[in-house]
Order: C-alpha cells, then structure tokens, then sequence
C-alpha cells in the first residue's frame, strides 16, 4: 500500500541532510528556511515514483530528485518577489524576512545547488540526457511565467492560451520529475514518454481543478482565502470559460466587479454569475478530461499493474480535494 507520508519524510530527512555551507549567513540561511517551512514534496516524491514504477530502487534517484525540489523551492523564491507576497506556506517569504536582495541571491544560488544535486551519483552514461530535459523545463517553467505576468496586462487571453500558460508555468515539472526517474530507471523511450504525458496531465487537472477551488472549496478546508483569484482579478480558466459566455450585458458586470471595493459582495457576485454561466461544471469536465488522459497514458506504460499502483494512488489524492 501506497504511503505518502514515508516518502514525504524520506525527502525531508535527506532534505536535513544537505551539505551547505555556513556562511554567508545571509546567502545559506534563507535557503535553510525556506526549504524547512514545509510543503508536499510531491515533485521529488514523483521522481522516486517514477524510478520504482520501472521496478529501481527509490535511492538511484534520491539525488536528483532533491534537486527537482530545490529548483521548484527556487522558483518559489523569485515569484514572491515578483508578487510581492507576504507569506509562503503561512510564513513570512524570503524577501519579507530579509530584503529582496537576499530574496534574488539565495535564489539564485538555490538553482545552482539543483544543478549540483542533478549531476551528484548518477550514471555519466545518462547525465547529458538529465541535463537536457531538466535544462528545457527550467526555461519552460520560465516562459510560462512570463506568460502569466504578460496575461495580466492583457484583455484578450484565449483559453488555449491560459491552458498552455498553466501547462509551462506547473505541469512540465511534473513530467520531467517523473521523466527523470524512468530515464535513471532506463525506461524504453516509450515508457518515457508515456510517463511525462501522465504527469503533464495530472499537472494541468491539479491546475484547474485549483482555479475552481478558489471560488468554490470550503473555507475551512481550503487552507487559504477563498475568491482571492476574483479579489486579484485573475484570469483563471474559470474566469475566461464565463467571460466566453457571457453576454454584453453580463460582460459588463464583470467589469464593474472588477471594480468592486466590497470584498464579500465582489466574490458573491462573482460566484452567482458564474454559477448563471456553468463556468464550473465546463471547468470540471476539462479537468476530468485531462485526468483520464493522465489514466490512458499510465495504461500505456509496459509495467506490471502492481508497479503502477503508487502513481495512480498519489494521482487520485492529488484530484480528492473537495470543490
């Protein structure tokens, strides 16, 4: 059976365990916490899934899956500055509790340790292939988030364009987590491939299924502010599935929410003209549709069934939260 919480402690052992220097204190320190203040470990934890699904003990990828997460924690680091965000995981981020010079430096260094990470025990015979695709996720992740920055000046974002947004900016390092388990594993390329286009897709229904429990979950279970999408005036699927629908009239009571300096009232509104539009049950057939594509993609993986029964167990505790 499938235990989350053994592989979660696993990588935050070896998390504990990481050689870094003391000093600067400035430079070391930030990274020390930030990478201590909690989060899931689910890309690290698919890089050992994806090394034991091809049936390779979970240590052949400890390395590298450590270093899957100090780039995701990098990328963290350097979105809160450029949000502006006060808190991470309910803590105070990096550039808050130092400056943002700090937040930029610690940030930087943090991607360089993935990279020393991603080379360290591992098989030269398949370093450059590693290198490559953490190298074009890196810079898919990136373009993904300047896509996003560049959606909020704009009035005219598509659907497929925020879907492939989403696709950069969180799926692509789910693939390439799981991708580079089965490349240490030394998986067929077909199996590669088939295990990337699985966590491509769990990305994209996690992604989605988040923009609709923003509006939607339980305040008490959500963990964080529900409707701070709509406060934001983000264009969340969500918002361009009901603007796509949306009459004149309706458009323009959008508009004028967005507008709105009564928190609740702009939320509710929000909520009742979406709800007007079936916004959410379109979202949610999307999302289901990229979780089946997840599930058709597993089934194409040369595994024995047993192999495959942690993956699919993480995937349905990743689509559980409650909308």
């Amino acid at each position: 059976m499938f235990e989350l919480s053994a592989y979660t402690k696993y990588i935050e052992e070896n998390i504990d365990k990481m050689e870094l220097p003391e000093g600067p204190s400035d430079l070391y320190d930030p990274l020390r916490y930030f990478l201590n203040i909690g989060g899931k470990r689910i890309r690290p934890i698919l890089t050992l899934l994806g090394t034991e699904l091809f049936g390779v003990n979970k240590e052949k990828a400890l390395y590298q899956a450590l270093a899957v997460e100090v780039f995701h924690n990098f990328t963290l680091v350097h979105d809160d500055i450029m949000d502006d965000a006060p808190l991470r995981r309910n803590q105070t981020t990096v550039h808050e509790k130092w400056n943002t010079n700090v937040g930029i430096l610690s940030g930087d260094v943090m991607i360089i340790k993935a990279y020393q990470l991603l080379c360290k025990n591992i098989d030269p015979a398949i370093l450059p292939e590693t290198l490559d695709l953490f190298n074009s996720t890196a810079v898919e992740v990136c373009e993904g988030q300047q896509h996003d920055m560049d959606f909020e000046l704009r009035d005219d974002v598509t659907i497929h364009e925020y879907i492939e947004m989403i696709r950069q900016k969180t799926s692509v390092l789910l693939g390439s987590a799981l991708r580079t388990g089965a490349i240490i594993a030394g998986a067929s390329e077909s199996d590669k491939d088939a295990i990337y286009d699985f966590g491509l897709h769990i990305g994209l229904a996690f992604q989605i299924q988040d923009d609709i429990l923003d509006l939607y979950a339980d305040p008490e279970k959500f963990g964080k502010q529900v409707g701070g999408d709509v406060i934001a005036n983000k264009k969340t699927l969500l918002h361009l599935t009901a603007i796509n629908k949306a009459t004149k009239e309706q458009l323009e009571v959008v508009k004028q929410l967005q507008n709105e300096s009564n928190i609740e009232l702009k939320i509710n509104r929000t909520r009742e003209l979406f709800d007007h539009l079936n916004a959410k049950e379109e979202c949610q057939e999307r999302m289901e549709s990229h979780y089946k594509l997840a599930k058709d993609a597993m089934d194409k993986i040369s595994v024995p069934a047993e192999n495959k029964a942690a993956l699919l167990s993480l995937a349905s505790y990743l689509m559980e939260r409650e909308i």
